[in-house]
């Protein structure tokens, strides 16, 4: 054996401070104030997204804007999309800090002009900040998550962001009826301002010590990494909103002229997704193409299911929106715990095949929904099966999440980031879109109504089972799509 010099000494001390961090975990002295921070913002973006559909009818209604009513949700969308794609190339350039700080900021804002507003279309450009606030968010979490946590660490944390929403899911609804209720619309939005504070005075001097300014190699910029924003990036965006819009909006309107905004909206949408996504993405080409498409496909149809559950429990069984709205709480929790389970250290070597269980899980629970068409079929049916749905969900969105920090080079961590979540949102209009036509053509209403509302006009029972059904092939695809989201192995010849 020989005596350390120097230079191996510093590696060794560097591993064992290494070690000594990650042995608290992500609640440890070394992350924990880190760790609380951005796991509160998920928190409260969570609270606010299960709150605004139980206020949002209310607002629709007081502002005289009901006809209004499906923008205020796609308006969120349309400029999500575009944070996103900002975030990417923001924090690639000059780190995640920039992206997070105007992101929440805009968020905020945008909550107290929606509060505020007094006509639709002011509440309508209140949603759209929103938008722009949360998909910087987003993404700029993700690329913290990539710079700060050990790659140890990463699947407990992106366990933990799954496990921030199972309260929102079940408390959120109720406490936003509270609100309306007892003092109004308005507090709903106005209120969750006041509580990003706290996370941001946790989290930000943190990141600004571990996160902060661009990737670089013994202090200088990486060879070839660009300065200023890609124009041909952001261009790309604004088609991949306007594009996602036009599309939402033909869905919800099934007229003969509803082709012309459709057209226009595939038009848009194409280049910008070839040119968004990675090479590959839509041949399902091994490594991280996969992983991007597996994550559209998962959320889209499960998401794009979960909207029509409601709707079908009140008008084919006669539930209460309360009720229907319970039956799928439960969802939240094993969501959570399948985030959990991933993030064990030990089935780290099995992640692929937890993948594919997820999305077997996934494909199942939607399949075995419509079963309660049957009026001999008990309703509980539902919450069962959507509680392994949700399990498989919890499953692979977070590995998901954790296979694209492994896959991803420091520099390139914002802009795969964004094309998850792009994958991911995307997928959500265009499958529920698509399937609110199908539910509509089939006599069971627009889009606009099921998403908005959970009116107890009749509707036929094959269109409920026209939005099930593909999407559970959807998620079948999906299964296939883990298979391919390890990079093949080369061969070295011998």
């Amino acid at each position: 054996m020989t005596v350390l010099e120097p230079r191996d000494a510093d590696v060794t001390d560097a591993a064992s401070d290494l070690v000594d961090e990650c042995r608290g975990g992500v609640l440890g002295r070394s992350y924990r104030a880190l760790s609380v921070g951005i796991v509160s913002v998920v928190l409260l973006i969570a609270f606010e997204a299960t709150a605004v559909g139980t206020a949002l009818p209310v607002a629709a209604r007081e502002l005289d804007g009901v006809g209004l009513y499906a923008f205020a949700f796609s308006g969120y969308f349309t400029t999500s999309l575009f944070g996103m794609v900002s975030a990417g190339q923001w924090s690639d350039r000059r780190g995640p800090l920039g992206p997070l700080t105007a992101g929440i900021g805009a968020f905020a804002a945008g909550l107290l002009v929606a509060g505020t507003a007094q006509v639709m279309w002011v509440f309508i450009l209140g949603r759209a900040v929103q938008g722009l606030g949360g998909g910087l968010v987003i993404v700029a979490l993700y690329v913290v998550i990539g710079r700060a946590y050990p790659e140890r660490l990463r699947p407990a944390i992106v366990a933990a962001f799954a496990a921030s929403w199972v309260v929102p899911s079940v408390v959120g609804p109720l406490a936003a009826g509270a609100v309306t209720e007892q003092l109004g619309w308005r507090w709903v939005f106005i209120g969750i301002p006041v509580l990003v504070v706290f996370p941001l005075a946790l989290a930000l001097p943190q990141i600004r010590r571990r996160a902060a300014g661009p990737v670089s190699e013994g202090g200088q910029r990486p060879p070839g990494s660009p300065r200023s924003f890609d124009r041909r990036r952001i261009r790309l965006a604004l088609g991949i909103s306007l594009g996602a819009g036009l599309f939402q909006y033909a869905a919800q309107d099934l007229r003969w002229f509803s082709l012309v905004p459709a057209a226009a909206g595939v038009a848009l949408l194409v280049p910008a997704v070839l040119g968004l996504l990675p090479r590959g993405t839509y041949r399902a080409a091994r490594g991280l193409p996969s992983v991007v498409l597996l994550r559209g496909l998962g959320a889209g149809a499960f998401i794009s299911a979960e909207s029509f559950v409601p709707l079908m429990l009140v008008t084919q069984r006669g539930l209460s929106p309360t009720l229907a709205g319970f039956s799928l709480a439960a969802g939240g929790g094993t969501w959570a715990l399948g985030s959990w389970v991933q993030a064990r250290a030990r089935v780290e070597p099995y992640r692929e095949r937890l993948m594919t269980f997820g999305m077997v899980l996934v494909a199942g629970a939607i399949a075995a929904a419509p079963s309660v068409l049957i009026h001999t079929v008990p309703v509980w049916i539902v919450a069962v099966a959507w509680g392994f749905g949700c399990f498989g969900m919890g499953l692979v969105m977070s590995s998901t999440s954790v296979l694209l920090l492994q896959l991803s080079a420091p520099e390139e961590a914002g802009t795969n980031s964004a094309a998850l979540q792009i994958s991911d949102g995307l997928s959500n209009v265009v499958l529920l879109s698509v399937g609110g036509a199908a539910f509509g053509a089939l006599g069971g209403g627009t889009v606009g109504h099921v998403v908005g509302s959970a009116g107890t006009g009749a509707s036929h029972p094959a269109a409920f089972a026209a939005v099930f059904l593909p999407m559970a092939g959807v998620a079948l695809v999906g299964a296939w799509v883990t298979t391919r989201v390890r990079a093949a192995s080369r061969v070295v010849p011998l």
